[in-house]
């Protein structure tokens, strides 16, 4: 029989596991993952199998239907004025963690250091070590959960490749103010 070792021994069980389990054991509303505990909507449904009885049922290309992409660029467009072009600048993917697993083995190689707030969603620290970067811990504390804008800029090196980011963050909640965005750009333009 073969055996197998895993490139992430120390990862283990992560929190939403945990967190589901628990949810499921003691029939509570579980917030760590955004299960929903409602059906679909009927006109999705519909519409879903509608498609797929239009022969719309195989692979989709790598980067996504161009119909998607073209209708992303135009609702970037309309909402943000961001101009993007849906051939070079829009990639579809099942979901976030698959994003960012793709995001950090193409861009990341051994030797990049990728800065990371805590607390983090649990994908991100294994992905940059999958790809043979080095996750740059910076904490946020409570009760506010605010940025620490010095600590990034003590932290950051010339090896440093990325600075991951959401808002609202996750999983603190903190929303990015404007201030925020500004030292981003700031650090980001001062350091390549």
């Amino acid at each position: 029989m073969a055996t197998f070792s895993s490139k992430l021994p120390q990862t283990g069980v992560t929190i939403f596991t945990v967190m589901s389990q628990l949810a499921q054991a003691h029939q509570a509303i579980n917030l760590s993952q955004g299960f929903p505990n409602f059906d679909g909507d009927a006109r999705l449904i519909r519409w879903v199998e509608e498609g797929m009885q239009k022969g719309f049922n195989q692979y989709a290309p790598m980067a996504g239907l161009p119909a998607l992409r073209t209708q992303i660029a135009r609702w970037a467009d309309h909402f943000y004025g961001a101009s993007l072009d849906p051939d070079q600048e829009i990639t579809v993917t099942a979901g976030a963690t698959e994003a960012l697993m793709c995001s950090m083995l193409a861009l990341i190689h051994p030797g990049d250091e990728v800065i990371v707030f805590e607390p983090a969603y649990d994908a991100y620290i294994p992905a940059i070590q999958l790809a043979g970067g080095t996750p740059v811990r910076i904490e946020m504390r409570p009760p506010d959960y605010a940025f620490d804008w010095e600590a990034v800029r003590q932290k950051i090196s010339p090896q440093t490749k990325a600075i991951l980011v959401n808002s609202p963050h996750n999983p603190s909640g903190t929303i990015w103010q404007k201030e925020d965005l500004e030292e981003l750009t700031q650090i980001a333009l001062a350091h390549d």
